[in-house]
């Protein structure tokens, strides 16, 4: 399943999106959702004990001048690599 963050995770359910993602998951950051993936983010280090793929969307970074402080854990990838993870995964929840 791709799973999509695009509110910071101070505004969501961070622990039930958590006990939902597998290694087998994805999970996207987009808007202000790529605050979860700032370098030494607690629940940052959680989510990555999962074995889901972490990716944050590039334009989103920039725009919020996060660019350089984005783990180098978290996979940066563009709007193609966004297209690329909604067709791998048929199934998509947004949080």
């Amino acid at each position: 399943m791709l799973y999509t963050v695009s509110h910071s995770p101070y505004h969501i359910d961070f622990n039930a999106m958590l006990s939902l993602v597998t290694d087998i998951d994805d999970v996207l950051l987009i808007q202000n959702g790529v605050l979860l993936g700032i370098n030494n983010n607690r629940n940052l280090m959680a989510l990555l004990n999962t074995g889901a793929g972490i990716y944050a969307l590039k334009e989103d970074l920039e725009a919020r001048g996060l660019f350089e402080q984005i783990s180098d854990r978290v996979k940066v990838i563009d709007y193609a690599g966004f297209v690329s993870l909604t067709v791998k995964h048929q199934q998509n929840f947004a949080w």
